[in-house]
């Protein structure tokens, strides 16, 4: 697990490889990484954005965002954990992704960018 702590909030990431598709002939590789949103601030905050650059070692990075995640826009009272669970699928067994969000403080109306840890996406290794 990574984690990092950004202006009081603390990002937690936990990934699980989830197994192969296919898909024309082609294989994929099926990711599911857990977000766990800590607010250690004394701050009510709301996450409005998220944006996300996934590399994968066949591809050329690519570059997510968008309003909220997995549709909400949750807000985090001091002391709140908010956690949820998204996914990422690759063509190569190797990969990461990093990115930030960007919250709100719900008081002074000011924005701000909280960082996500970069981690990795890999396969687990086959033993013979």
């Amino acid at each position: 697990m990574v984690q990092q702590i950004t202006k009081g909030i603390k990002i937690s990431v936990k990934t699980k490889y989830e197994g192969a598709l296919s898909r024309n002939l082609n294989t994929f590789h099926n990711f599911s990484y857990y977000i766990t949103i800590e607010n250690k601030s004394e701050d009510t905050v709301q996450l409005t954005d998220r944006y996300w650059e996934i590399f994968d070692s066949l591809n050329a990075t690519e570059v997510v965002q968008g309003e909220g995640v997995v549709g909400q826009t949750p807000i985090l009272k001091p002391r709140d954990v908010y956690t949820y669970k998204s996914g990422c699928i690759l063509q190569s067994s190797i990969g990461t992704m990093k990115g930030h969000f960007t919250m709100l403080d719900i008081d002074s109306l000011k924005t701000f960018r909280v960082t996500i840890p970069s981690f990795q996406l890999t396969t687990p290794i086959s033993s013979n």
